[in-house]
């Protein structure tokens, strides 16, 4: 971690929403996924919130070598994103506590508010993280 690294870093995303990013596409072997309507899907939003929060830290991290991981997702999701809109996240580092991070977010898609929380990420070694990794899959029966 580069010195750099420290809380008040802020980092703005913009991203407009696919058809492919929608509910019905986030797991297509859930039948009752293919129903529901095609909005922005909660669980891409929390992709989207995790790329603003690694945009934001990675020119402040020996990257590749040292990457963030998610661990812990505090956020709303209060409004009903249509394909076509572009969505904005806004991002800033609030906590740096050795190599946990914390962000405050929040993001919108031009009308209104879709969500605000918080979002945790730690720092690790990525070939530290990939070992492990493997033993993991190792040991599965």
């Amino acid at each position: 971690m580069k010195e750099s690294l420290k809380p008040g870093l802020e980092h703005t995303l913009r991203f407009r929403v696919p058809d492919t990013k929608t509910v019905p596409h986030l797991y297509r072997e859930a039948p009752e996924f293919q129903v529901m309507p095609e909005v922005f899907a909660t669980g891409f939003l929390v992709g989207f919130i995790e790329w603003a929060c690694i945009q934001a830290v990675n020119p402040h991290l020996d990257w590749p070598l040292e990457q963030t991981v998610g661990t812990h997702v505090n956020v709303s999701h209060v409004a009903a994103t249509p394909p076509g809109l572009e969505v904005v996240a806004r991002v800033r580092l609030a906590e740096v506590d050795g190599r946990r991070l914390v962000f405050e977010v929040e993001a919108s898609d031009g009308i209104d508010v879709i969500s605000r929380g918080t979002h945790e990420r730690f720092v690790i070694l990525a070939e530290k993280f990939g070992d492990k990794v493997r033993q993991k899959r190792s040991r599965a029966p």
